[in-house]
């Protein structure tokens, strides 16, 4: 295709787009390129506004905040048949309903909303618990045979099961033997909920138990621990019975729930059958921490009266 041709084309379609309003008409006195010759080039030119290299402190962006109270609970079904009814049933729920549609899609809000909630279940699941955390409660910290980070974390739960031969030396030196009761902290899957939790749970266990005339471990926090790792910890230091407390996996928008598993005696072999738990610990819709703290000493009783956790102890 030769030049006249081309510039025929580019000038047919320039005058379409005014004819429907898409293009406003270059000014007479708009400089023309000078990579352009005047052979080729057509005889109107789409006028482009150069960009500029400073950055607009004046953006405004007009979309609200998706993730207030206000905006989770209000409707966006478009002409509801009972908007009450609607709002009622979306206040009963935490599930997305009510979200409308724009066409086959979501609308913008349901969209920003569901990434944002995505975005605090990433964070939960990639980064680490706060080591001023730890310290507070003189947390020495041990390591599963994890070695390749969270990624190799979430896809080998194999490993997050077993602690390393550091691990077990250290335990070995700092930890008491044979105690009633064994704390031991965990991250899971969301270092969320050890830092929305720990702080109200830890002093009602430690008291609950000295309280009931009970022996109180050293307790310690383990990076990248799966619930398995009560069986090392059983087979370790011979505990009474161990309290894992640990971050449960976390849904859209919920980082902060944690639960507490619970063993009697664990060792090699034992699996979910052999263990209790008290799950979804968070305050504001879950299990408060302090009523689970006191809950998971009474279970802790329990399991050393009957001598038997998980189905052996429903059965006793």
């Amino acid at each position: 295709m030769d030049d006249t041709k081309l510039a025929a084309i580019v000038e047919a379609v320039v005058r379409e787009l005014k004819a429907a309003g898409v293009v406003q008409p270059a000014s007479s006195s708009a400089p023309q390129p000078d990579s352009v010759s005047q052979a080729s080039a057509p005889s109107s030119v789409v006028p482009v506004k150069p960009r500029s290299s400073t950055f607009n402190s004046d953006l405004n962006i007009d979309l609200p905040d998706p993730t207030t109270p206000e905006a989770r609970l209000k409707p966006y079904v478009d002409h509801p048949k009972d908007a009450a009814g609607v709002r009622a049933l979306m206040a009963s729920t935490s599930a997305r309903i009510g979200v409308g549609r724009a066409g086959p899609r979501s609308k913008t809000n349901a969209l920003l909303l569901f990434q944002g909630d995505h975005a605090v279940t990433q964070d939960a699941l990639y980064r680490d618990v706060d080591q001023k955390l730890l310290d507070e409660f003189n947390l020495f910290t041990v390591q599963t045979k994890v070695t390749g980070g969270k990624q190799e974390f979430l896809l080998r739960p194999d490993l997050g099961r077993l602690l390393n031969d550091e691990a077990k030396r250290i335990i070995n030196e700092k930890c008491q033997k044979n105690v009633n009761i064994q704390l031991v902290i965990g991250d899971g899957l969301s270092a969320a909920a050890i830092e929305a939790n720990l702080r109200q749970m830890f002093p009602v266990i430690k008291q609950g138990t000295q309280a009931a005339g009970l022996t109180f471990g050293t307790p310690f926090f383990v990076k990248y621990a799966r619930v398995g790792i009560l069986n090392d910890i059983g087979e370790l230091i011979k505990p009474d019975v161990v309290i894992l407390l640990i971050g449960e996996r976390p849904g859209l928008g919920r980082a902060e729930s944690m639960s507490a598993y619970m063993g009697y005696k664990p060792k090699y072999g034992d699996t979910d059958a052999d263990r209790d738990v008290v799950c979804n610990i968070f305050e504001n819709g879950g299990t408060n921490p302090l009523e689970a703290g006191a809950f998971v000493v009474q279970i802790a009783q329990k399991m050393r009266k009957n001598q038997a956790s998980g189905v052996k102890l429903k059965l006793a």
